[in-house]
């Protein structure tokens, strides 16, 4: 294969995608943290990979869309102006639950929770993100301090690379929110996601830590649902009892 096509050629003859390529990075010093903010793009598009490294070594991960990366920046514009109106910190005095203000971000099937929080060591705005189809739970602290410089940092990257998630894909609306159901001792989790080759459907089953998911594509939705309606209503058929032998 030519080099310049930067594809990937397995010994079974499949071709994959070339890995994502990093485009731009930026490195903060906020107190006693490092911060790495990386523009990043795969095939799916662009995105920003933001990276806490705390005095121990010990890293903590987020992934932000470049839309969502463009919102995050705008909710650090509203959480400094509230930050630069609080009188000093009162030791004595701490939110009962130590928050201050909070907001909730949503991107597909990714929940961003940001809370501006005070306890005995100063205040710092925590950002936490999960999935909804289930895993850990990734989070990383700014100190209050240095929302500027972070919010600054972001605002820099987005005016260089853009705001758009750097995919073709044709839907621009809102997609459904993810669905939960239990069965016995059987999760299943609806997610619906969006690629270059369009929206689909991801039924994922979690049973004692093991999961098993399908994909199903956005036009076949409709097939699915009507052979399910089918074995629905032939079972309906089969399980309940004849009314003719009881008159």
């Amino acid at each position: 294969l030519d080099k310049d096509c930067n594809l990937i050629f397995l010994l079974t003859g499949q071709l994959l995608p070339p890995p994502e390529q990093e485009l731009a990075t930026k490195v903060l010093q906020i107190q006693s943290k490092r911060f790495y903010l990386d523009v990043k793009q795969n095939r799916r598009g662009r995105f920003i990979k933001v990276a806490e490294v705390g005095p121990a070594g010990r890293k903590s991960r987020l992934l932000l869309a470049m839309s969502t990366a463009l919102e995050l920046r705008d909710h650090l514009t509203v959480f400094s102006e509230i930050y630069a109106s609080l009188g000093p910190p009162n030791p004595d005095n701490l939110p009962e639950d130590g928050k201050l203000k909070s907001e909730l971000m949503i991107k597909e099937n990714r929940r961003y929770y940001l809370d501006l929080k005070e306890n005995s060591r100063g205040r710092f705005l925590r950002i936490s993100q999960t999935i909804t189809q289930g895993g850990p739970r990734s989070q990383i602290a700014i100190p209050a301090q240095g929302m500027i410089e972070f919010r600054d940092a972001l605002t820099d990257l987005l005016e260089e690379f853009g705001t758009d998630d750097g995919t073709s894909f044709g839907f621009k609306g809102v997609l459904p929110e993810a669905r939960h159901m239990r069965v016995e001792n059987k999760n299943f989790y609806f997610d619906v996601g969006q690629n270059s080759r369009g929206i689909f459907m991801r039924i994922s089953e979690v049973k004692n830590n093991f999961r098993t998911a399908i994909t199903i594509p956005e036009k076949s939705w409709s097939r699915f649902r009507d052979t399910f309606t089918e074995y629905v209503d032939k079972m309906k058929d089969l399980t309940e009892p004849s009314n003719e032998g009881g008159k």
